[in-house]
């Protein structure tokens, strides 16, 4: 997982009117279905109540490679998506911090 800064990504969010976090969440789906996760096209964001089923694969996708909770990221989602963003870069953060002192003794 790429370790970026919580605050920034909501940000950018925030600036580009939401853009760039389509652009993460697309971004992050990648990198988790990379170690594994299983989350369909991000394509699904688009159509309405379908998007619901997609929030769910990829918050089960943040529990599968980060260990956090995905009922709970699902429901950040629901209720404030981005308290949601910040919340998963910070598992994704941690995975990344785990994993690069092994890819740097490599």
């Amino acid at each position: 997982m790429t370790h970026k800064n919580p605050v920034v990504v909501l940000a950018l969010t925030i600036v580009t009117l939401g853009i760039y976090g389509l652009f993460w969440i697309a971004r992050t789906r990648g990198e988790m279905v990379a170690r594994g996760a299983q989350i369909p096209t991000t394509w699904l964001i688009i159509i309405p109540i379908v998007n619901l089923f997609y929030y769910w694969k990829w918050s089960k996708g943040v529990e599968h490679v980060a260990g956090a909770s995905g009922p709970l990221t699902f429901i950040l989602w629901l209720l404030l998506s981005p308290v949601a963003m910040i919340y998963a870069q910070v598992q994704f953060n941690k995975v990344a911090g785990a994993v690069a002192p092994v890819a740097a003794a490599a």
